[in-house]
């Protein structure tokens, strides 16, 4: 398993254990073992599905989980693989199948590796202007599902509590409403400290789901 992605899994198990009071230990050994497997992709979601069938207090997180999986596979799983696996059939077939897996939290990790990789600083406008390309005409519908993304950007110059407040304002059919909170709030404050993560915490309005996904991304943003 990639170095960062372990770090985060384990960063957002341990907030959902500490938030709900859901011990997660015998989980975490066995989706780790998922991660670190050998097996093909597709045997992996199903190991991965499976687990979470099993636990089903951690529903709610389960694409954020195939999100990680899928990261895992970008940077570590397809070194194992012929060089242009991505451009095969196999995988065209992957992702037919997994069209409606997972969530716009790849994107982010997506964008957090590549600042890694290219030694650019994180910030909500680079991503959305540079790695989604939202003001370009062949990318609207990035620029649909992040509408409420792009037209708060001014809560970067704001408060946590602000950020709540407009999270939990935002209507059903927002496509970002579910990740609006945590990600945002990672924008804001992309190292959080313990205090940071409690304000985080006491203002979401479902921290069993939030408070993983901020530490997720928290965790994988952490140094190498």
């Amino acid at each position: 398993m990639d170095k960062l992605v372990e770090k985060a899994l384990q960063a957002s198990l341990l907030m959902f254990e500490k938030v709900s009071g859901h011990a997660v230990a015998e989980f975490k050994t066995r989706i780790t073992e998922v991660f670190d497997s050998e097996a093909a992709f597709m045997d992996k979601v199903s190991e991965m599905d499976e687990a979470v069938d099993e636990v089903p207090e951690l529903e709610n997180l389960r694409e954020v989980f195939f999100d990680l999986l899928m990261i895992n596979f970008f940077v570590e799983d397809v070194k194992k693989l012929e060089e242009d696996y991505l451009d095969s059939e196999e995988w065209e077939h992957i992702e037919e199948d997994t069209i409606d897996r997972g969530t716009e939290l790849l994107n982010v990790l997506l964008y957090l590796r590549e600042c890694k990789d290219e030694e650019i600083e994180v910030g909500l406008e680079d991503f959305l202007k540079e790695f989604l390309l939202v003001d370009e005409d062949e990318f609207q519908d990035e620029h649909r599902i992040y509408e409420d993304v792009i037209a708060n950007q001014i809560l970067m110059e704001s408060s946590i509590e602000e950020i709540s407040r407009v999270a939990k304002a935002l209507p059903d059919t927002s496509e970002f409403k579910d990740l609006f909170y945590p990600v945002l709030s990672f924008f804001y404050q992309d190292s959080p400290s313990e205090q940071d993560m409690a304000a985080f915490i006491s203002n979401s309005a479902d921290p069993e789901f939030d408070g993983p996904v901020y530490a997720l991304l928290a965790a994988f943003n952490q140094p190498e």
